[in-house]
């Protein structure tokens, strides 16, 4: 390998390093365990607050704050390809809940930028037209916490009043039928 070339790639390896894709995939969550105790930045935009059923004022909330019976989490990142690629799909999927009785107001979507500033995770939401709210995670600390995946990758949590969430789904890529993947939450959620 010359010179340029090593140094070419090496520029592209620190890129994808940085850019929150990861080289290397962490574990994951387990199905039939709890989320984690993850405190999220509260949303300064009073439709996702209103989205969330989230009351204006806090600076944090917690997935169990969220006024819904399940909420699906998707992990991503503005550099991510796949995530970019994935993204009309998302809101396909957000417009099928949002359209369908039986899962409005009980299945919410959020997103989490992993490693992705307030300004990043505003570029990606206004390029691709996204519905449901997303939050930064610049320094990595919800990535952390739920697993430290590559992205896209989705969480799916029942939310139980005050017990912790039970994860129902974890999955690392896109949802290939959004359909079947409601279907799917629908029974292991019992809603």
């Amino acid at each position: 390998m010359t010179k340029k070339n090593l140094s070419s790639f090496m520029s592209i390896l620190i890129i994808l390093a940085t850019a929150g894709v990861g080289l290397a995939q962490g574990p994951g969550l387990k199905v039939g365990t709890t989320l984690p105790d993850i405190e999220l930045v509260q949303l300064k935009d009073s439709t996702d607050q209103k989205y969330l059923g989230l009351s204006p004022g806090s600076n944090i909330f917690k997935i169990n704050q969220v006024k819904s019976k399940v909420v699906i989490i998707e992990i991503f990142s503005m550099y991510c390809p796949y995530c970019q690629a994935e993204a009309p799909n998302i809101n396909k999927l957000h417009q099928l809940i949002e359209t369908n009785p039986s899962y409005k107001d009980r299945i919410k979507i959020i997103g989490i930028g992993a490693g992705n500033t307030s300004f990043e995770v505003a570029t990606f939401k206004n390029k691709y037209t996204i519905p449901f709210p997303l939050i930064p995670d610049d320094d990595f600390k919800l990535y952390k916490l739920l697993g430290e995946t590559r992205t896209p990758y989705f969480i799916v949590a029942k939310l139980n009043g005050d017990d912790p969430p039970e994860i129902i789904y974890s999955k690392l890529g896109a949802i290939a039928d959004n359909k079947s993947f409601l279907a799917q939450i629908a029974k292991s959620s019992g809603l």
